[in-house]
């Protein structure tokens, strides 16, 4: 039988209060050996829910966020891979300033964690790459078609 475990989630993110296209949240949830057929991914505007299956791993896994802010899902972009769930989720609300926090509780939880791959201190945005996201868009991962409901 298999476990129900939470996956380990990573983010970082920019903003822009004058490009909408430069304000947004990096999300990865990992989730290795979760085929697309065996996940559920549930995004809303205030938050999220994931659920996968892997039957290599033995493992069902579960998550639920509550986002600190709005994002706009029409505007976001996922990813499938082997290893995990990447997520670009645009920010509704134009600011300069960082959210604070990923989510809108401020208690800690085990499972995030801040992604030092992807982060960029707030003063040094502007000369951050751009995007790390080159497999999105096009053919193949981008856009929410098959995503649930």
């Amino acid at each position: 039988m298999a476990t129900t475990v939470t996956p380990e989630v990573l983010w970082a993110q920019r903003s822009s209060n004058t490009d909408p296209e430069k304000n947004f949240v990096y999300l990865t949830i990992n989730v290795p050996n979760v085929p697309k057929s065996d996940f559920k991914l549930d995004l809303k505007p205030t938050g999220l829910t994931f659920t996968g299956h892997s039957d290599t791993l033995k493992k069902t896994y579960h998550v639920e966020l509550e986002f600190y802010a709005e994002i706009d899902p029409e505007e976001s972009k996922v990813n499938h891979t082997a290893r995990d769930i990447e997520m670009k989720l645009r920010k509704k609300e134009l600011k300069e300033e960082f959210w604070p926090r990923l989510l809108k509780e401020s208690k800690k939880v085990h499972f995030l964690k801040t992604d030092f791959d992807k982060w960029v201190d707030e003063d040094e945005q502007n000369e951050a790459a751009d995007d790390d996201f080159s497999n999105f868009g096009g053919g193949g991962g981008g856009g929410m078609e098959g995503m649930g409901e």
